[in-house]
């Protein structure tokens, strides 16, 4: 159950951070809005997750799916360019993050 509502936690970390920048500096208020439920969710999921999993597990695991997520979606929208060794990157922490879990 940790792992699920930790990668759950990751994804709305994309999601703050996506409303962030749509908020045009917590100017939009609708923006601002989804920025914060999804930060406070991210936030208490995170830490439910910590309590049965190790720290540094969990924190590097929440970052790397929120990280991969945020920049797949800028790429898709085309705010980020794309190229083979940005996806081969992108891979490479998903794989990090797949191997943090079968080694836990």
């Amino acid at each position: 159950m940790s792992w699920l509502v930790l990668v759950l936690s990751g994804v709305l970390e994309s999601v703050w951070a996506t409303a962030l920048d749509r908020s045009q500096g917590l100017t939009r208020p609708v923006p601002v809005v989804v920025f914060a439920a999804a930060l406070v969710a991210s936030m208490a999921g995170l830490a439910y997750a910590m309590r049965a999993l190790p720290i540094g597990t969990s924190y590097a695991v929440w970052v790397g799916i929120g990280a991969v997520l945020t920049v797949a979606y800028g790429m898709l929208t085309g705010a980020e360019p794309v190229s083979v060794l940005r996806l081969l990157f992108l891979a490479g922490i998903v794989g990090c993050v797949v191997g943090l879990r079968i080694t836990s």
